[in-house]
């Protein structure tokens, strides 16, 4: 199976243009250029502090989180209700307990306490803030965006309807087409499953991939919430390595002292079915001379099989007539030559035509014994860039969906969109062909 999947930097020129510094994706024995240090955030052109839509992460039956960007030094709040005439809104400010988070860049707000399968109204807002020491800060003026925005939480009575969306590697002409798909299907979640980015050196390049993308839906994940499943590029570049400022972590109270650091995993109730999301970092060894020994994946991937273990037992996930996970990096593939990422110590092998992970044996090692146990049914994949199904076998329970990839001019790296949703009971799974308008594929599975 050839792959293409570095053949999406051609068109980078753009992103400079638009005075961006170029993502760069790297193979091995290739080096990343030195970027330049952000600038201290100016005042928009227009003079707005609050310079993007809002963005839904984490979505959960009892809690959300809004983010969004601004131009200068701010303190940011949302209010939420549950009347469309926003009557009775609490306002919750970003940040957590003892201070809120002034900075000049995104507004990260975790609202909690929400009732599952419920639909809220809300608003987000931002103080302008002069900090001149801890001392001397003031408010300046207040922002408000007028648009009232909506969002219905998960849980069992929640509409079970997702999508997936992979490998968009910040290519907005192929994100534009993907995100008017996703729209038109209406889905009561996203899933974005990994490699959003390249490698990101500074936070500007981030927020305008996740918060104030270049496309004709700019306000995509405003009344959509996210769940955000990382590919190994989400964790590449000094600014990647703290993409928490832009996407945060599950809250707090979704996860137990010991899965602290669990932050991007996620068990989640969505009508009849339960969604798990799973990260399975990077595509090479830890041991890969190219990383310095700076990347820790293998005790991650090792702490989220016990995470794992936990979640499927419990009763919201174990009850779900369907059960399905989420994860960047394939945990099968049929082609022997397809290099499983345990290569050590530098992912090279003369039998194998990669020398990066082309799916994950250790992850499929760890996890797809307590899946196939807990009767999943299906795994949705990426990285590959090009779309595959895996039909179960004799020893492995669960099927495969691979999705695609972000060119809309190439014929077998094209974007897709795989939606999902409960019709009887029947779980469908559709792939649409981003590139054609088209379906490219359909299965059904059978409750468990």
């Amino acid at each position: 199976m050839k792959m293409d999947r570095r053949q999406f930097l051609r068109d980078s020129a753009t992103l400079a243009a638009a005075g961006v510094v170029a993502p760069q994706v790297l193979g091995a024995g290739e080096k990343a250029t030195p970027a330049a240090a952000a600038s201290n955030a100016a005042p928009a052109a227009d003079g707005k502090l609050i310079t993007s839509a809002p963005m839904l992460q984490n979505y959960a039956a009892t809690s959300i989180g809004i983010a969004f960007s601004v131009s200068d030094m701010a303190n940011g709040y949302a209010d939420i209700s549950e009347r469309p005439d926003m009557s009775g809104a609490r306002r919750v400010k970003c940040g957590g307990y003892r201070i809120t988070d002034v900075n000049d860049k995104v507004m990260l707000v975790r609202i909690t306490g929400l009732k599952p399968a419920t639909k809220y109204y809300y608003r987000i807002g931002a103080d302008h803030i002069s900090y001149k020491g801890g001392y001397d800060m003031k408010v300046l003026g207040n922002e408000e965006d007028p648009r009232v925005y909506s969002f219905t939480t998960a849980g069992p009575g929640a509409q079970a309807r997702f999508c997936v969306i992979n490998d968009t590697h910040a290519k907005f002409d192929a994100f534009t087409k993907t995100i008017d798909k996703v729209a038109s299907l209406a889905p009561s979640c996203l899933v974005w499953n990994g490699d959003a980015t390249n490698v990101e050196e500074n936070i500007d390049s981030q927020v305008r991939i996740f918060l104030n993308p270049p496309i004709d839906r700019p306000d995509y994940a405003a009344q959509l919430p996210v769940l955000f499943s990382p590919g190994n590029h989400d964790s590449r570049g000094m600014a990647n390595r703290h993409i928490d400022r832009v996407l945060m972590f599950r809250q707090p109270e979704e996860r137990s002292p010991r899965d602290w650091d669990l932050g991007r995993n996620f068990a989640v109730r969505m009508g009849d079915i339960a969604m798990i999301g799973l990260d399975t970092a990077e595509d090479k060894m830890d041991s890969n001379p190219i990383f310095a020994g700076l990347f820790n994946s293998a005790a991650y991937r090792e702490a989220q099989a016990v995470w794992l273990a936990d979640v499927l037992k419990r009763k919201e996930i174990a009850k779900a007539p369907f059960l399905v996970a989420f994860c960047h990096i394939p945990l099968f593939d049929p082609d022997p030559k397809m290099n499983p990422g345990d290569v050590a110590p530098a992912d090279k092998d003369p039998q194998y035509t990669h020398d990066f992970a082309m799916w994950q044996r250790t992850c499929a090692n760890l996890w797809t014994p307590l899946l196939q146990k807990a009767g999943c049914q299906l795994i949705i994949t990426a990285h590959q860039h090009k779309y595959r199904f895996d039909a179960p076998d004799g020893t492995r329970k669960w099927a495969q969906m691979v999705g695609g990839g972000p060119n809309l001019t190439n014929e077998t790296s094209f974007p897709t969109v795989i939606e999902g949703f409960v019709e009887g009971r029947q779980l469908k799974v559709r792939v649409h062909n981003v590139k054609t308008g088209g379906i490219l594929d359909e299965k059904v599975f059978k409750a468990r």
